[in-house]
């Protein structure tokens, strides 16, 4: 599998990630933009720095649940969605980390498909946690 195959693997296990992460024990979650709360399966993993920005796509800070509104339309327009999305994030982490994610977006990093490879079985096993969780194991 080419580098770019496990990288995006590895996109979708954050994005589900975060979804399982965000969900109660039964399964539901909200949107941090507009707060609407759907099943962790219906919303979507919305980056705050866009994805294409490779410094910050596979960083789990950067990747919360959105609804597909929010996420798809109410991001890309610079509306309210995108500004609710800056206010969760300074809530989150601060202005100052918030400020350092934005100046540092567009810096270069290069990941080789091994690092992809411990990225994904990373990913993987935190995700059988959350899965564990929510279909009731201990």
């Amino acid at each position: 599998m080419s580098s770019k195959a496990i990288k995006a693997k590895c996109l979708t296990a954050l994005q589900l990630l975060t979804r399982m992460k965000a969900a109660d024990d039964n399964g539901y979650a909200q949107c941090v933009t507009c707060g609407k709360k759907d099943h962790y399966k219906d919303l979507q993993g919305g980056h705050f720095i866009p994805r294409a920005h490779s410094k910050w796509s596979l960083d789990q800070r950067n990747v919360w649940s959105q609804c597909r509104y929010c996420n798809l339309w109410g991001m890309k327009s610079g509306g309210t969605a995108a500004q609710a999305y800056t206010v969760f994030m300074i809530d989150m982490f601060g202005k100052d980390f918030v400020d350092e994610m934005i100046r540092t977006k567009s810096e270069p990093v290069k990941l080789y498909k091994t690092d992809y490879e411990e990225i994904l079985a990373e990913l993987n096993e935190q995700l059988k946690v959350q899965e564990d969780r929510l279909n009731g194991a201990t």
